[in-house]
């Protein structure tokens, strides 16, 4: 199948965000695809602050892209915007590092008043840098994502569900055509 690039745009280790990418890629993995989970808070803040484009842990991180066929981009909803560490991140890459990729925009925030960052601040930026296709994107709600003691994640039903459904339109949109998939299109 595919290789996968789960970015997590969060600066916390024990965010909701962060939590729930890894969960979903347990999702991606099960439908057979590489999943290569990609924390942006792991990357040097002096590489991501001074713009070290030469940095080997940015450079790394770029090659990360470049190899993926598709990117999960998940982040916490700050002020209307995506994470600022996130857009340090983008910031560094090549302009067109999602050219050819398929990708799915993520994010969590605490009130449905920032529903509409994925589309009006996350997704221009992802298609800005060449993405082949962004598929539907999901907004889930702090409150939604619950963290156990022992470190497991429940979703609540309804993001549960609307979620399974836009991983599942993701993983499909990057399975290669087929000659029988290219019949049935026809």
């Amino acid at each position: 199948m595919a290789t996968v690039l789960s970015v997590s745009g969060s600066p916390s280790a024990s965010s909701r965000t962060n939590r729930l990418l890894r969960h979903l890629d347990q999702r991606l993995t099960a439908q057979g695809h590489e999943v290569i989970p990609l924390d942006v808070r792991s990357l040097p803040a002096e590489a991501l602050l001074g713009a070290d484009f030469r940095h080997p842990a940015v450079v790394e991180a770029a090659g990360l892209f470049a190899r993926a066929d598709g990117v999960v981009v998940g982040t916490p909803v700050y002020k209307a915007s995506y994470s600022g560490v996130l857009k340090a991140l983008l910031d560094l890459l090549p302009q067109y590092a999602l050219t050819g990729k398929t990708v799915l925009p993520l994010a969590t925030g605490g009130s449905t008043a920032h529903v509409l960052a994925i589309d009006y601040a996350l997704r221009p930026v992802l298609n800005s840098m060449g993405a082949a296709h962004i598929v539907q994107g999901w907004f889930t709600l702090d409150k939604d994502i619950a963290v156990h003691e022992d470190g497991s994640l429940a979703v609540a039903q309804g993001a549960a569900e609307a979620l399974a459904q836009v991983v599942d339109q993701f993983s499909a949109a990057l399975r290669p055509a087929t000659p029988a998939t290219l019949a049935v299109a026809s």
